[in-house]
């Protein structure tokens, strides 16, 4: 009975951070979404990227450089791939090495 309300706990602390981590990044990058202003765009697509929110506004002092929204999730990808493929070896390296040490004993 405790496990499973600990397991609740960690599921909904979970859930928690991954709304937050949702609303704040599609905040950062289509709320407060601007074009560089040294190009020129097709019309249309100025319409589609008006920022909602004026650079001037204080709201920008709360989110780190545009730059970041394309940089950050891209490290985070390649660490997670990283570390599943890590993980993957790892763990194929064990069996093997309890598949060569059963072949050892029953040849003994």
């Amino acid at each position: 009975m405790v496990q499973a309300l600990s397991d609740m706990a960690l599921g909904g602390s979970m859930l928690l951070v991954a709304a937050f981590v949702f609303v704040y990044y599609t905040t950062w990058t289509i709320l407060l979404a601007s074009l560089p202003s040294h190009r020129t765009f097709p019309f249309f697509l100025t319409l589609c990227l008006q920022p909602f929110f004026d650079v001037s506004n204080p709201i920008h002092d709360y989110f780190p450089a545009r730059e970041w929204a394309v940089r950050l999730p891209a490290f985070i990808l390649v660490v997670g791939l990283s570390g599943i493929g890590f993980f993957v070896g790892f763990t194929i390296a064990k069996e093997n090495k309890k598949k060569a040490l059963k072949a050892k004993l029953r040849a003994a």
